[in-house]
């Protein structure tokens, strides 16, 4: 996390923020992470013993590391864009310059964000639940084909499509 920082500070000192902003981006990706999992690993060392509402948000949202998940997700979208918009300064530069905009770059890093905490809040309020005060987050699906179909999305998208996408850029 220190060395995320010190990278975050390098660029924001040499204005490199400016000029790669898909790999600031990332660093901030990254450093964000890390934050969470020193975070995640401090509460799980703590006991909590979980009841009523208080204890099924504390379950849902901190627990169950859905924010760590997000910024992970985020970071390995984040990445693909980083890929791609890299191939296509160097393989197709004037179609590159002419047709990509900041505001393009910039709606994408805004999905990177958004796009994952969604994905994930929505995997994890079905999925999650307190059982004898203990927090199990996504273990209880409604059917096994709900699982099934849960599994080969995030497979298909998170590791076959990236995988290819890092292939072709």
């Amino acid at each position: 996390m220190a060395t995320n920082g010190l990278v975050l500070y390098a660029m924001l000192a040499s204005k490199q923020h400016e000029k790669n902003v898909l790999i600031f981006h990332q660093n901030v990706f990254d450093f964000v992470s890390c934050l969470l999992l020193a975070i995640s690993s401090s509460l799980r060392l703590c006991t909590f013993h979980l009841t009523g509402s208080a204890g099924y948000w504390l379950c849902t949202l901190l627990l169950s590391n859905v924010f760590l998940s997000s910024t992970l997700t985020g970071s390995v979208i984040n990445l693909a864009m980083v890929t791609v918009e890299r191939y296509l300064t160097v393989v197709h530069t004037v179609w590159s310059k002419t047709k990509i905009k900041k505001w393009m770059i910039y709606l994408a890093m805004v999905f990177a964000w958004i796009g994952p905490i969604i994905y994930n809040l929505a995997r994890m309020f079905p999925t999650t639940a307190m059982t004898r005060g203990r927090c199990i987050a996504y273990v209880f699906y409604p059917s096994e084909a709900a699982k099934q179909t849960a599994f080969y999305y995030h497979l298909f998208s998170y590791y076959v499509l990236i995988f290819l996408i890092f292939i072709v850029c």
